[in-house]
């Protein structure tokens, strides 16, 4: 008995100290797997961020997420787009004027098949011009407008009307005179008083001169130059002036005038006359018909060659 009373003190003895082992650990009361080094965010001195964002330095702590009221709109990405004023678009200079005042194209490629369309001895009557610029605006055409002085001083807000309506400003001197064996200080107030008048309203010099009943002369041809403009007669002539009221068919007479004589380049004189623009529709019609078209004055050079 007394063997066995000392095996048990023994085994009893042995178990006490392997209790006081398992108590006795070296992980100083740390979970298994935790350690106490510094994470990698923390030891570069910056905070973490989504998507690999970094943000602030050594010293920075994470700002704040901001409430949906003190949010900052994203700026966007596209420019901004500034308000544009359409300019009027350059005219290049496409053709020009032969000594027989017919239009020639200065290149090979150039439409030669085109006539200028001109009405002289305006402006007249508003009615007159806006059914003449109806029909212009129809068929996407362009004209010269030789306009009087004395005309002009009466009735500036016509010519405006003209400029308004995009009618090209032409120069037929003041008093509509033959200037040919007047004096240059003559011709020359006879010129350049119209293109003071039209200035003064417009805003812009006539480009283009016409001496009344084609008589201008050398000394019209030279003051027109100094004035930086083209003189010019006509190639083709509607003869509307020798039409009459009370004439029947006036608007066939009109167009045969002119197809009469129709060429290539040709530069047709009209005038501010009820029927000449009750007849331009049908004489436009019957031009594009036979396959002309009308030449901007704007593409024509200011030199005669």
């Amino acid at each position: 008995m007394k063997n066995v009373g000392k095996k048990t003190a023994a085994l009893l003895l042995s178990v006490l100290l392997l209790a006081s082992c398992s108590n006795s650990g070296g992980n100083n009361g740390n979970t298994a797997g935790e350690t106490n080094q510094p994470t990698a965010a923390a030891s570069s001195g910056t905070s973490a961020s989504p998507a690999g964002e970094v943000s602030g330095g050594v010293n920075a702590t994470p700002s704040p997420t901001p409430s949906p009221q003190d949010a900052v709109p994203e700026a966007s990405s596209e420019p901004a787009q500034a308000e544009v004023q359409p300019a009027e678009a350059e005219v290049p200079l496409l053709y020009h004027m032969n000594k027989n005042y017919d239009i020639i194209p200065n290149d090979e490629g150039t439409p030669r098949r085109v006539v200028l369309l001109t009405f002289d001895d305006g402006p007249k009557e508003a009615d007159l011009i806006n059914s003449i610029m109806d029909t212009l605006d129809k068929h996407k055409a362009k004209a010269i407008f030789f306009v009087n002085g004395y005309r002009v001083k009466e009735h500036p807000e016509l010519l405006k009307l003209i400029q308004t309506r995009g009618g090209i400003i032409g120069n037929h001197s003041w008093d509509h005179i033959t200037l040919k064996d007047k004096p240059y200080a003559v011709v020359k107030k006879q010129i350049e008083d119209v293109q003071k008048a039209v200035k003064d309203i417009t805003g812009e010099a006539p480009r283009f001169f016409r001496p009344p009943f084609g008589a201008g002369g050398d000394v019209g041809k030279k003051v027109a130059a100094e004035n930086g403009m083209l003189a010019m007669n006509w190639s083709i002539g509607s003869l509307d002036w020798e039409i009459k009221e009370s004439d029947a068919d006036k608007t066939k007479k009109l167009i045969r005038n002119i197809t009469d004589q129709l060429h290539s380049g040709g530069n047709i004189l009209m005038h501010e006359l009820p029927w000449t623009a009750e007849a331009l529709d049908t004489l436009l019609t019957t031009l594009e018909s036979k396959g002309y078209s009308f030449v901007d004055p704007r593409s024509i050079e200011l030199k005669m060659r």
